[in-house]
């Protein structure tokens, strides 16, 4: 295990300091003189990495794909450039000895691509620096410029854009952060670019003066140094000098194509070595690099003993590649039937999603791509939204068409229940009253989905119109995102499963591991957590803080309590979170109590039959419904928020019967309340009712 662990360090710090050693060994190439041997390692070397650019360069989708390529062309450069000149030093010291004084790769090029003929050569030579310098080269930087020029400029409005999708909830904090990253990389990267194509011009003109300095020394030295006719000398310098040209020349003419290929079609979170090393870790990359070493040493000139393992070298890398790479996956088999179109799958009958939004043909446009999808991201919006208030992930709305409703009509499902359905118009506006409105607007009058709002549909050139009235208008898209966000909020307790609380368990483990291993798998198996969120949110307690839920829980294993119990005690522990989403924490809670005889029935009711769901008689319960309902009106007209408070023992019993009438309002317990939190009694149902002032702050009363 620890030889295991050394030698993944060992290996992991070669990788990062494989990058500093070879630009030193760059460096050392142009200072140190090396034998014509190691030339020829070096020639072979640069045509391969050269090759290998260029198949990356090819196979890359994006740009930003290959974001290291202007750092790889200059590296690639540098060393192209570093053997020009440890060439230039073996053939200018000892190119009086023959043509193969400066290594087999030169002699190869110099032979067998100028047939001999440095005549010959010197024009190959010049069409090869006009192809890559005029063509290439020029082309592509001038890609490069407008390109980055074009970049820059649209660089403001990539970023307002990102920012309007996050402040609409189309995106999240962290996909906004990626694009914005990867909108400042392609800026960086075309700059790169632009500076790049600068390089690949200077190594040819670089290229062009080392070819007259091996031509001109050469002469001076031959003639004056080595006594050789200036024939000979011609003869033997010439050669070298077009050979060494020649070599340098055709991995340029290879890099100036993989820029140019690049630029027509950066920031990573890895360093340049790990940019460099996965960009490069693709078998498809290595597998022609391999094949053309492999003919370029069946050439008879060719020195073999370094071109046919170079190609080995890029063979066993595409082959190790190759294997690393996961297979793709077997096709499953499957069993049609022998008539076409008799195949009926099973998400034709079974409903995965828990919600589903039905749109009848002509809503349709709210979620066309076309036209923006605006239905879609008011949905993404809500999801994040509802998410971040119940303290669980939403899951997904599955939207689509049903021919089956009228045009205009919509139909919201939860785990396949119709909970809502309404009409609404793709092409109009909807135009709510909000008491005071003005008369002069025409439209078709409805009642709001969400609210029961008085609303007219109007025709969007009325927009300014309705806004002139008093009208609140709002789009189509809204008026049914609003009414889906309504109903998911009263089914919260619907859309969580099991799933949804191994998710919290999963996160609690990450931040208090010794927590939620004294929850779970004992004392509390997975179905008992489920259910007791379920019943918190059921009456709109969230989620949020799941680890006070979960320390409540192990506090309250040692004593047993059956499921509605331990819901009860769970609240308790949860008072202050659960009275701040009622009421701000600065105000005083306005309430609702019982009087101390209707109380002392409640109670006498529940422990009658503490089991029972409806432990009230009939009459009971409807004076109860009809008591509340003249108590609250007061407060829904003032829209304001209150809380109905009643004893712990019968508290579950009430909640479950004002729930059906009056869905959004809170049954409490006095053991829920806070000792400093202020209460005011704004009504005592089946006493004197005392009707409060709309004014939150007056009457404060300590809570009893």
């Amino acid at each position: 295990m620890i030889g295991r662990l050394n030698l993944a360090i060992w290996l992991e710090t070669i990788k990062s300091g494989a990058l500093p050693v070879a630009v030193l060994l760059l460096v050392m190439l142009m200072i140190v003189p090396i034998p014509a041997m190691l030339l020829d390692v070096g020639f072979i070397l640069n045509i391969m990495i050269s090759l290998a650019v260029l198949m990356v360069a090819m196979n890359v989708a994006k740009p930003l794909d290959f974001s290291a390529f202007p750092t790889v062309l200059l590296l690639a450069t540098l060393f192209r450039l570093a053997l020009n000149v440890a060439s230039t030093r073996v053939v200018l010291v000892d190119g009086h000895t023959g043509v193969a004084a400066a290594g087999h790769v030169i002699e190869a090029f110099g032979a067998i691509l100028i047939g001999g003929d440095y005549i010959v050569g010197l024009f190959v030579f010049a069409v090869l620096m006009i192809i890559n310098m005029v063509v290439i080269t020029k082309g592509a930087g001038r890609v490069s410029e407008v390109s980055a020029r074009f970049t820059l400029d649209a660089l403001p409005g990539k970023q307002m854009a990102i920012d309007a999708d996050l402040n609409a909830g189309l995106v999240t904090p962290d996909e906004a952060k990626a694009r914005r990253q990867e909108v400042a990389t392609e800026a960086d990267f075309y700059g790169s670019m632009d500076g790049a194509s600068k390089f690949v011009k200077g190594d040819a003109v670089a290229g062009l003066l080392i070819l007259f300095v091996n031509i001109f020394g050469g002469l001076i030295l031959g003639v004056v140094s080595h006594d050789l006719s200036f024939g000979d000398a011609a003869e033997i310098y010439i050669k070298l000098a077009i050979g060494d040209a020649l070599v340098a020349q055709v991995p340029a003419l290879l890099l100036s194509i993989a820029a140019a290929a690049i630029v027509t079609r950066v920031s990573s979170p890895l360093d340049l070595s790990g940019q460099i090393s996965t960009q490069f870790g693709h078998a498809r990359a290595w597998g022609p690099v391999a094949a053309i070493l492999t003919l370029l040493g069946m050439v008879p000139a060719m020195p073999q003993l370094v071109v046919l393992p170079a190609a080995a070298v890029a063979g066993s890398i595409w082959w190790l590649l190759r294997r690393s790479e996961k297979a793709p996956p077997k096709p499953v088999d499957t069993i049609v039937d022998a008539t076409p179109g008799h195949v009926i799958e099973w998400h034709e009958i079974a409903e995965t999603a828990p919600i589903t939004l039905e749109l009848g043909y002509s809503l349709v446009s709210l979620v066309d791509e076309r036209k923006g999808a605006p239905l879609m991201g008011r949905v993404t919006a809500i999801r994040r939204q509802l998410s971040r208030e119940f303290g669980f992930v939403v899951p997904m709305v599955k939207v689509t068409d049903d021919l089956s409703l009228p045009g205009n009509s919509y139909q919201i499902r939860i785990s396949g229940v119709l909970v809502g359905e309404d009409s609404a118009w793709a092409n109009e506006l909807l135009a709510l009253d909000s008491g005071d409105c003005l008369e002069g607007v025409t439209g078709r009058a409805v009642k709001d989905p969400s609210f029961g709002l008085d609303a007219l549909w109007i025709a969007e050139r009325d927009r300014i119109d309705a806004v002139a009235a008093g009208y609140t208008v709002v789009d189509p898209a809204t008026v049914i995102a609003t009414h889906l966000n309504q109903l998911a909020t009263a089914s919260a307790a619907e859309l969580f499963g099991m799933d949804d609380a191994q998710a919290l368990i999963d996160n609690l483990k990450e931040s208090y591991p010794q927590l939620a291993a004294g929850l779970t798998p004992a004392p509390y198996s997975l179905a008992a957590i489920t259910a007791l969120c379920r019943a918190l949110l059921a009456e709109r307690v969230p989620l949020r803080d799941f680890r006070r839920v979960a320390e409540a829980m192990v506090d309250l294993a040692p004593r047993n309590l059956d499921a509605s119990d331990l819901v009860e005690a769970v609240r308790q522990r949860l008072g202050p979170l659960i009275v701040q989403t009622i009421v701000p924490v600065k105000m005083p809670l306005p309430a609702i109590t019982f009087d101390g005889d209707l109380e002392s029935l409640l109670v006498q009711s529940v422990q009658t039959a503490p089991s029972a769901n409806w432990p009230f008689e009939p009459a009971l319960a409807r004076r109860i419904i009809s008591a509340v309902d003249e108590a609250v009106q007061p407060m829904l007209v003032a829209a304001r928020s209150f809380a109905v408070i009643t004893s712990p023992l019968c508290r579950a019993a009430v909640a479950r019967l004002l729930r059906a009438q009056f869905s959004d309002v809170a049954v409490l317990s006095f053991l829920e309340i806070p000792e400093t939190k202020k209460v005011d009694v704004i009504a005592v149902v089946g006493g004197t009712p005392r009707l409060a002032d709309a004014n939150p702050y007056k009457g404060d009363h300590d809570a009893e």
